[in-house]
């Protein structure tokens, strides 16, 4: 299998194959003639993860076989907001750092990559000193990966938010959109323009270095090894550089869930500030740097979460007013821009008041 990355020429196989979003798995077969000839067609399971609210993700292996190749079939329009050959660029650097799964090959709507052994995160492992260290731990690591080349790199965040903000002004005139989103209380798209404007007046004064960022770490995306007592991210669509306090924060708003959200899950300032020690003195380590953290950098690390987080409420809320618009998946995702958009106000005034230590 390493023979399908040419590491001379750093080319990944792509197979003219498109799979059917509904029906994948005459496509599946399709690519698994390549990927695992050795294969027998009738040995092969597939099992459907059901956990994604973007894409449809399925495992394909054999009994004789303990491996697994997940496919992952795009979305429908998620090419507006995820720049594929940016994710397989970054999904690739991660691996030779160690820290993602090798990336197989790609397929004209999607991509094949290593199954990682371990569990999905759930809301009680996620609080678990033990297990939360770890993810600080990863997080640390990722974030000292540097760029390829010396130049400097800009945050994704304000583009990103900004192309969300001009997309969703092409559906202004979506009638069943605009009745669902009023009757939810969702703001409307001039609302959250001067939103984006002003929380970015504020947050361009906080100081949060620019690092690569998974940008949606929340607990499907975390695999957990209690074997091997090792956690890995996967799922990077979204990864690329951004501002460090905004990985922090956005993974700290995904305590609260995805179907049912309740923020009452959201890490307590104890759990935040271990944590966040834990990361400083991981960082520290992998940039080589022998010196202690202070508890001025732990605070100082906190505030900034705070004020970033509220730009991941912003992101998650936009991105799912544009998913109810495109997306073909069953999901409620206008319930869940509310949900996001109703503890942004919330938040708003306490953490932007905050003041940095």
């Amino acid at each position: 299998m390493d023979l399908l990355l040419n590491d001379q020429t750093d080319e990944l196989l792509h197979l003219n194959v498109c799979l059917d979003e509904l029906s994948p798995q005459d496509g599946i077969m399709e690519l698994l003639k390549t990927l695992r000839p050795q294969w027998r067609a009738e040995d092969i399971q597939l099992k459907v993860f059901t956990e994604g609210i973007t894409n449809k993700l399925l495992g394909c292996s054999v009994s004789s076989d303990s491996s697994m190749v997940l496919v992952r079939v795009y979305g429908r329009m998620t090419e507006l907001f995820v720049d594929r050959k940016k994710e397989m660029e970054t999904m690739k650097l991660l691996h030779s750092h160690g820290c993602g799964p090798k990336l197989y090959c790609s397929f004209l709507n999607g991509i094949c990559y290593e199954f990682l052994k371990g569990i999905a995160l759930d809301d009680v492992l996620l609080q678990q000193p033990s297990v939360y260290r770890l993810i600080a731990v990863e997080m640390g690591k990722i974030h000292s990966i540097k760029p390829k080349s010396n130049s400097s790199v800009e945050p994704v965040l304000w583009s990103k938010l900004e192309n969300y903000l001009q997309l969703l002004q092409k559906c202004e005139n979506d009638d069943d959109l605009l009745q669902q989103g009023s009757q939810l209380d969702i703001p409307s798209v001039d609302v959250l323009i001067n939103e984006l404007e002003d929380l970015k007046r504020h947050l361009n004064r906080v100081e949060s270095p620019i690092v690569l960022c998974h940008n949606d770490l929340l607990t499907k995306n975390i695999i957990y090894n209690s074997d091997e007592d090792v956690i890995k991210f996967i799922d990077y669509e979204y990864a690329d550089f951004n501002y460090q306090a905004y990985d922090i924060g956005n993974h700290f708003n995904e305590f609260a869930g995805v179907n049912d959200v309740d923020y009452s899950l959201y890490p307590s300032r104890e759990l935040q500030c271990d944590w966040l020690t834990v990361y400083l003195q991981n960082v520290r380590i992998n940039s080589r740097v022998d010196s202690q953290i202070t508890q001025r950098e732990v605070n100082t690390l906190y505030v900034q979460v705070c004020k970033f987080s509220l730009a991941s409420h912003l992101s998650w809320g936009l991105w799912s007013l544009l998913q109810a618009r495109y997306s073909k998946i069953n999901f409620n995702f206008l319930k869940y821009a509310a949900a996001r958009f109703s503890h942004y106000f919330k938040k708003k005034e306490e953490y932007l008041r905050m003041p940095l230590p």
